[in-house]
Order: C-alpha cells, then structure tokens, then sequence
C-alpha cells in the first residue's frame, strides 16, 4: 500500500518562510520515474495546482507562486519538497502532495496560515 504524507505546515506571519515535505512510503518502486504535485484548497474554493516536478526534474508553477515557491526532489528519500518564500494571506490553504503514477496518490494534507 502506498502512503504520502505531508508535514511542515504552520502559522507564520507575512513575509514568512516555510518548508513543506511530501514523503512516498519505500512500497512505491518507481518513485524516480513518477511526477509529484503539490497542490493547495483554500476555504471554500477548489483545489488548485501550485507546482509541479517530473521525473526528469522539470518544475511548473502556478504564476501566483513564481519568484516566491521552489519545488524539488530527493529520489533517494522518496520526497519532494516545497519551499515557500515570502508568504502572502492569499497562500493560506491546506497544501497537498499528489503522486501521479498508474493511479493518483494523494496525502491528508497540511495546513498553511499566513496572518499577521
């Protein structure tokens, strides 16, 4: 059975600073050839992809969060990461780690408050 789990969410003020985690559990082989997304649900509205990392190491990201997020990946740990830089209120949401493989993988999530 596959597991993903996400951790490093928090509250932080504006401006702020956090480093997301999404980790694979060792029963998923093929994590260096999958793509992994990390997405976002805001109360209310529907979730949305933030970015992106394929196999190969190319990287998208939503255009809200360009100059700001950074997503990258450890194959050797089964986990992909995602910094988050100069946080905005508007980032507040759960955050969400999806494996794409023959079917998706999604975690519980991790809540992302930005106030001040």
């Amino acid at each position: 059975q596959v597991h993903v789990v996400e951790s490093g969410g928090g509250l932080v003020h504006p401006g702020g600073s956090l480093r997301l985690s999404c980790l694979v559990s060792r029963s998923f082989r093929f994590f260096d050839t999958a793509t992994v997304g990390w997405y976002r649900q805001a109360e209310g509205t529907e979730r949305e992809l933030v970015a992106r990392i394929t196999y190969s190491g190319r990287t998208e990201y939503v255009e809200s969060v360009k100059g700001r997020f950074i997503i990258d990946r450890d194959n050797a740990k089964n986990m992909v990461r995602l910094q988050m830089n100069n946080l905005k209120p508007e980032d507040t949401a759960t955050y969400y780690c999806n494996l794409e493989a023959a079917e998706n993988y999604w975690g519980q999530g991790t809540q992302v408050s930005v106030s001040s």
